[in-house]
């Protein structure tokens, strides 16, 4: 009982880490990176679809990205969807393919990054913390329910607090790594 409750705990931490890994490779660094655009969603055929379902992603020089679509009639759609992100990358059509030139990062626009980063790190360990929270209620409930001793809550939650720490710790690393490709020139 213990055990799933910490197995449960440990997977919805990963799940946490999983994402803030998603969404810093979504934060654009002064090299070009198909993560980027790949989760950009497209409006095609009426139906928001991520950029990587719809074309091949490349990127063939360190600040160009290009995008291949398998449909030649999705290029405006995508073409459109690269506009209205957030982004601030201006497409070029040549009608068979969309290339993305990626400008070097100015200082003010890295700090803004820099924050971006930080900002994600700290929803990620906010998440890691619910989830400390909601096992701690758990394993209160299973003393309450003397499912329990007293010693195995202790146990437990001296256990679950190991386990918010190391994640902490991995949320704590990858943020810094992130920092370190956002500010290198």
């Amino acid at each position: 009982m213990v055990n799933d409750a910490l197995s449960e705990a440990r997977n919805r931490m990963k799940g946490a880490i999983k994402s803030l890994e998603d969404d810093l490779a979504t934060i654009r660094t002064g090299r070009a990176s198909p993560a980027l655009v790949e989760r950009l969603s497209v409006e095609y055929y009426g139906n928001p679809t991520p950029i990587i379902q719809l074309a091949t992603i490349s990127a063939p020089e360190p600040r160009l990205l290009t995008i291949r679509p398998f449909d030649p009639g999705s290029i405006k759609d995508i073409e459109r969807a690269l506009l209205a992100s957030d982004l601030g990358l201006t497409p070029n059509n040549d009608g068979k393919m969309i290339r993305l030139n990626i400008p070097p990062l100015t200082e003010e626009r890295r700090q803004e990054l820099m924050r971006l980063v930080k900002s994600r790190a700290e929803e990620a360990r906010v998440a890691v913390r619910n989830v400390r929270r909601d096992t701690q209620n758990d394993l209160r409930e299973f003393e309450r329910e003397k499912l329990i001793s007293e010693d195995e809550l202790h146990r437990a939650e001296d256990d679950l607090q190991d386990l918010t720490d190391e994640y902490i710790q991995e949320i704590n690393s990858i943020s810094e790594r992130k920092e370190k490709e956002v500010l290198e020139v």
